[in-house]
């Protein structure tokens, strides 16, 4: 584990802020928490997929807790649940869930198909229930489906056995995940199928009563590549308007086949080069001299450049997409400023920076996009590692228009009330904080299903924490 201080540890404003500035980065907050209905986290945002009643919102996820035939479980359902009970107002997505067999990111992740329709509709209904019964109403609740093709993560038959589909030669990725580039690019041919799929897909959820479809483009998935396919020949590469095809073109078809289904884009807006364990275990980027390969990068392995990022903004507008759920990098080869923690999964490598740095990088970068495009509603993503704090940061940003909605993830799985009990002013509840022990993530990364298993009394009892800790041990 990094030496880098605990924010657990980091028990009063004048503690965070010092350390804050001991750092040199940027990361306001406010100290007093506003409740009731004057609060910034409890205003309402009027979006094309209905009302949305908070600022908070649940991120989609990876259960690894599915069939094999796509099917949600009771540990799924369970979940959902959950997120009903969490008072967060949006739901974007859930849970990301493949358009197509060959796309799943493991061999249980949810699909969406003629088959699977009836278990993601009482998914739904679950949820809309459990919020019903313990907020009094579901006017201002929004929920999506995020649809996805796992691209060059795909993991869709044995949960040790990458068999990826990717948009272009990538020489670092291709080396560092054994791809043979020919046999895994998908042809122009392909994608105008996968776009097919997509619709149909998007067609089934608006069927089952979900307001908005997310058209994943995200964390090194098949969508996000292609933004970066800048040396792909075809309809699909090259120019900006080329590597937006896949985009356009599945917008015009839900469009046209389903025209009361709004859409969403959960956008890796920056990327850095992948990362490796270096001699000492922290951090080192793969790549040494130019890095062409990244969207929203500036050439170097560790650089940002938002131009490309503010193109696709632009882009979202022209189509009258208003919902975008902003991210970064991938948690496959970069976690670090994907989702910043302090324990590394098992598969990764210690942090190169103070975690919160990755946190401030993130937040400054939704502000700059924000002020450029303030009709856009936009999410944020990697708020975990504020642990006791993230209200108190979250309030900041939506109160000073720097972002419009807290994301959650990991945090809502060991604390599914946190945006209740931060709208209600109840005292934070730290044994059920995050604290980015990453098992939600060497869990599936050794075949285990995904929970809080270090937080939540549920996980703690099943035999895959004691397996998890033996996997732990061996590392």
């Amino acid at each position: 584990m990094s030496n880098y201080p605990r924010v657990s540890k980091l028990k009063t404003a004048d503690d965070f802020r010092q350390h804050v500035e001991s750092l040199g980065i940027e990361l306001p907050f406010d100290e007093e928490l506003q409740t009731g209905p004057d609060s910034p986290l409890a205003q309402s945002i009027e979006s094309t997929a209905g009302t949305i009643g908070n600022r908070f919102s649940i991120l989609p996820m990876e259960g690894w807790d599915g069939t094999t035939d796509g099917q949600p479980t009771d540990l799924t359902r369970r979940r959902w649940k959950n997120f009903g009970l969490s008072g967060a107002k949006l739901i974007w997505g859930g849970e990301a869930v493949a358009v197509q067999p060959e796309g799943r990111a493991n061999p249980n992740q949810l699909m969406i198909n003629d088959t699977t329709l009836g278990g993601l509709e009482e998914l739904r209904t679950i949820l809309v229930d459990a919020h019903q019964d313990s907020f009094g109403g579901t006017d201002d609740l929004v929920v999506g489906l995020q649809l996805t093709h796992s691209g060059r993560f795909a993991r869709p038959n044995r949960k040790d056995l990458l068999e990826p589909r990717t948009a272009y030669r990538h020489p670092v990725l291709d080396k560092r995940f054994s791809v043979d580039p020919d046999s895994a690019i998908l042809s122009d041919d392909e994608l105008k199928k996968l776009i097919d799929d997509f619709i149909a897909s998007a067609k089934l959820a608006a069927k089952i009563g979900f307001q908005f479809v997310d058209v994943k483009h995200c964390h090194g998935y098949l969508g996000h590549e292609l933004l970066s396919g800048f040396d792909r020949e075809g309809e699909f590469g090259g120019s900006f308007e080329n590597r937006t095809k896949f985009l356009r073109d599945i917008v015009a078809g839900i469009r046209a086949e389903a025209p009361s289904l709004q859409i969403g884009i959960r956008l890796s807006v920056f990327d850095y080069s992948p990362f490796e364990p270096g001699p000492d275990g922290t951090g080192v980027p793969s790549a040494s001299g130019d890095y062409p390969y990244a969207f929203g990068g500036d050439g170097t392995p560790e650089g940002m450049n938002l131009t490309e990022p503010m193109d696709f903004l632009k882009l979202l507008q022209k189509l009258n997409i208003d919902l975008l759920c902003t991210t970064v990098g991938s948690p496959y080869y970069n976690p670090h400023i994907q989702r910043p923690a302090i324990f590394p999964p098992s598969d990764g490598y210690q942090p190169p920076e103070d975690p919160l740095v990755g946190v401030a990088r993130q937040i400054d970068a939704v502000a700059k996009l924000k002020a450029q495009f303030p009709d856009l509603i936009m999410i944020s993503s990697g708020l975990s590692y504020l642990q006791e704090w993230l209200p108190n940061v979250g309030q900041y940003l939506v109160r000073n228009g720097m972002t419009d909605s807290l994301g959650l993830g990991r945090m809502v799985l060991s604390y599914p009330e946190l945006p209740a009990d931060a709208l209600a002013g109840n005292v934070m509840q730290r044994k059920k904080v995050c604290r980015t022990f990453s098992d939600c993530t060497t869990a599936p990364r050794n075949g285990i299903i995904s929970g809080c298993y270090p937080l939540d009394p549920f996980y703690k009892k099943m035999p895959e924490h004691d397996q998890l800790k033996e996997i732990k041990k061996a590392k």
